[in-house]
């Protein structure tokens, strides 16, 4: 399996195993649910101590790539979906493209006065009535995000009519009220879900998580929803690309300078 020597120099050496294990991971070395060799058995392959070895294994159980349990072993796991976060996309079709099968379960849905902040978010009146739709979305069995929407009431009156283990929100919102979401504008945050929350997406315990937290909107730029989305930091990724070269950017006290100049 080994497919260099350790070296000594700037890279540590757990640093060396741990790229190693996760090529090999990456090449389907091992299938999901399979074991991975003892940690004597890969010290002896890498030529290193145990503690090297657990090192690099235990940052990539904190990846999420694998499961350490006392006494069973080290398993693979799934290798996380990772998702272009401006992908124009519906979730369900994206995973559909993936070969995966997506899935929606419903949580909570209720109605309920709206907060000061979900209000204000909304463009109505803090404690007018809000629809409160809470999912869970995966793929092949696996819980990915937690949503959970708020909309208004008086906007779209019986949306928790729908199924939406089996609809989408953005298509109800289209084909049912003939308001088609134009746009998001997203905030990336970093939080420790809840226990609550943990469980839900099957975390053995609250971890360092993304949140997604932002506003949709229709043509004329009126907030239509407002969501939260907590990501799965076991099986859930996202990358952001960007093109074209740097910008530079001018320091504000030299501009300002600049602008004072006399002429």
């Amino acid at each position: 399996m080994t497919r260099f020597r350790l070296e000594s120099g700037p890279v540590p050496l757990h640093h060396q195993v741990y790229l190693d294990l996760r090529s090999a991971l990456d090449e389907g070395a091992w299938r999901t649910g399979e074991r991975l060799p003892p940690e004597r058995e890969l010290a002896a392959r890498y030529g290193c101590s145990l503690i090297t070895v657990r090192r690099a294994l235990t940052e990539l159980a904190r990846e999420g790539r694998l499961d350490r349990a006392r006494g069973r072993g080290t398993f693979a796991r799934r290798p996380p979906i990772v998702r272009d976060i401006a992908a124009r996309a519906g979730f369900a079709d994206e995973m559909r493209a993936r070969g995966l099968v997506p899935y929606a379960m419903v949580v909570t849905a209720c109605a309920e006065p709206a907060s000061e902040g979900i209000a204000d978010a909304l463009g109505i009146p803090a404690g007018a009535p809000i629809h409160y739709l809470e999912r869970i979305r995966g793929a092949d069995g696996v819980p990915l995000l937690l949503e959970q929407a708020h909309l208004a009431v008086e906007r779209f009156p019986g949306l928790l009519d729908e199924d939406f283990s089996a609809v989408s929100l953005y298509d109800v919102l289209d084909r049912r009220y003939g308001v088609p979401v134009a746009g998001t504008r997203e905030t990336i945050v970093a939080i420790i879900p809840s226990a609550r929350e943990a469980h839900l997406l099957r975390l053995p315990a609250p971890a360092p998580s993304i949140c997604l937290e932002g506003t949709a909107v229709d043509a004329d730029g009126t907030p239509i929803e407002h969501s939260r989305t907590v990501v799965s930091p076991l099986h859930a990724r996202y990358f952001i690309e960007t093109a074209g070269p740097r910008a530079r950017l001018v320091e504000p006290v030299r501009r300002q300078a600049a602008a004072e100049a006399p002429r």
